[in-house]
């Protein structure tokens, strides 16, 4: 398979399964909380399949580039009670939070597997950087590291703080061997470090907290690039569209399953982050309206909101089309 195939069918994919579990979160809460949904779509574009199931129509349509959701009253007005736009707040805001969550919760499923597939670190040794000398004072493959200079260590996170938070020359390594605690004591090398690699497990539970840690890792990385982009420390250089995403996805399905995975979860991260963000257009958005509207004891006027929803599309697609320009001029199409 060629590279321009490979790369297009794997961003199909991941484009696919980010929409499309984002659109179900909507669908499956409106469902459940009793708000009628016309239409559930996978693809857009021409209808190639529909089948009427009660009141919802479900279709297969040509492009395979995501889906949607078409509640009834979401953008018009609607005397069904069962409407978006009739039923409580609360309602509302369970279905538009939904798309998010669903995000969420397939980056920490995609996130779980890779665990179960790769192995998640532990506070064990599992090798050494040649020359070690963790490896000539006497620790060993399988050695589990307990403490170092005394302070506690159940996670290899917590080895490598405790290792770098201090200067010293020489470290008081403890580690678990054969039920026996022995302590040695390492010398940095020239740049710092004693020599040893991690050990991987596969575990059920070292894989939800994989899941859970690089989520918020990655969650907390967002909030700072978002303050550091408002502040200015960001330039434009550093955030890709969608040209920019689809030559990461080519450049990982050329390499492994396993990088395309971890493309698919941190796309959903940033999907289900940016759309919570309260920006005209955006999930975040309806949710301060919604806010605003149960403190009112009143909803916003339809026009007032689609203006709006107008203005921050307008917004979107604007930086969609600098971010994008960007990506293509970056490939160097243009002999650049």
């Amino acid at each position: 398979m060629s590279s321009i195939i490979l790369t297009t069918v794997t961003s199909v994919v991941v484009f696919l399964l980010v929409i499309l579990i984002h659109e179900f979160g909507h669908f499956i809460i409106a469902k459940t909380v009793g708000i009628q949904v016309n239409e559930f779509s996978i693809g857009m574009g021409p209808k190639l399949y529909s089948k009427k199931s009660e009141e919802t129509l479900y279709s297969i349509r040509a492009l395979p580039i995501g889906g949607y959701v078409a509640m009834e009253g979401e953008d018009e007005e609607s005397n069904n009670p069962r409407s978006f736009s009739n039923s409580s707040v609360g309602k509302r805001l369970a279905v538009v939070v939904a798309g998010a969550i669903m995000n969420f919760i397939l980056a920490f499923v995609v996130l779980f597997i890779m665990g179960m597939i790769i192995g998640t670190p532990v506070n064990k040794i599992g090798g050494f950087v040649e020359p070690s000398n963790a490896k000539e004072v006497g620790l060993q493959v399988g050695d589990k590291i307990i403490a170092v200079d005394g302070v506690k260590t159940n996670s290899w996170e917590a080895v490598i703080e405790n290792i770098n938070k201090t200067d010293s020359k020489s470290l008081e390594i403890t580690v678990q061997r054969n039920n026996e605690d022995l302590k040695f004591e390492v010398n940095r090398d020239s740049e710092g470090k004693i020599g040893i690699i991690r050990a991987s497990e596969r575990s059920i539970w070292g894989s939800m907290k994989y899941g859970f840690t690089t989520m918020k890792l990655l969650l907390n990385e967002m909030i700072k690039f978002l303050s550091r982009l408002f502040t200015g420390k960001v330039s434009i250089n550093e955030v890709s569209g969608p040209v920019g995403i689809i030559r990461e996805i080519g450049s990982a399905a050329r390499t492994s399953i396993i990088n395309v995975m971890m493309l698919l979860e941190f796309i959903n991260i940033n999907v289900g982050f940016f759309n919570l963000l309260p920006i005209p257009a955006l999930d975040g958005s309806k949710v301060v309206l919604l806010i605003i509207e149960s403190i009112r004891k009143k909803p916003i006027p339809v026009e007032k909101e689609g203006l709006i929803n107008l203005i921050g599309f307008v917004f979107l697609i604007g930086l969609l089309i600098v971010v994008t320009f960007k990506d293509i001029i970056q490939t160097g199409i243009f002999g650049g």
